[in-house]
């Protein structure tokens, strides 16, 4: 039996049209970064270039999506640019290299420490959560921080979406860490993992982004904290 040419599986043709956009979108990117002047802005230059690393993302040129992001993240800390800084650490994160992980922690580190949009920093988060064993009190400190920043930076429009969505990733730690399945199985395993107090549950995420960075940081955190806009 053979299948007409006009019948492809629709998952294969999605994956094709998603391929063909993504070259389209790294040609745009290219061209447009080629297109700058010579004393171009340094912070442009990356903005351009963290596209031209989510379009490498797409498609599977990890490395080169890698480096790129690298690249990137030096100048946009240094323009205190930090939702683009978190960005560059998340295609990182997800280029699945051998820095990732570490990656990973400094895009929480900034996540958590600057007032950059709460879907990033849920995004960041979540990914501990991904990456961390059922057994381990990890996840569940990643997703109470999650529905803590959504709590302290959400605008209306978007805390009722958002609060939702770290709601459901912590039902999903907590019944996978402890089989947690009714609201008074919760209250009790929040109070005995101390998750209901910020000042206990922050420093402990602050331990765990330092597990996971060792150290390798690649900028300097205290100088850092001094530009903070509130600190």
């Amino acid at each position: 039996m053979t299948m007409d040419k006009d019948k492809q599986a629709p998952a294969d043709l999605e994956l094709l049209d998603s391929k063909d956009n993504a070259e389209q979108w790294l040609k745009q990117h290219q061209e447009r970064l080629a297109a700058l002047p010579g004393d171009a802005d340094a912070l442009q230059r990356a903005t351009i270039e963290l596209d031209i690393a989510e379009s490498l993302l797409a498609l599977e040129r990890n490395p080169e999506a890698f480096l790129t992001a690298r690249r990137c993240l030096k100048v946009f800390i240094d323009h205190d640019a930090w939702q683009p800084a978190t960005e560059s650490c998340d295609i990182m994160f997800q280029a699945d290299q051998k820095d990732s992980v570490i990656a990973l922690g400094h895009g929480v580190w900034l996540a958590v420490t600057y007032p950059i949009e709460p879907t990033t920093s849920v995004a960041m988060l979540n990914h501990i959560v991904d990456e961390t064993p059922n057994d381990s009190d990890g996840a569940a400190v990643a997703a109470i921080a999650a529905q803590y920043i959504v709590d302290m930076r959400a605008n209306d429009e978007q805390h009722e979406s958002l609060s939702f969505l770290t709601m459901q990733i912590i039902a999903k730690v907590a019944q996978r860490h402890s089989n947690v399945t009714t609201q008074e199985q919760m209250d009790f395993w929040r109070e005995r993992l101390e998750l209901n107090d910020p000042q206990l549950f922050l420093p402990r995420l602050s331990q765990i982004i330092n597990v996971m960075v060792g150290d390798k940081w690649w900028f300097d955190r205290d100088e850092l904290r001094a530009r903070l806009p509130i600190h």
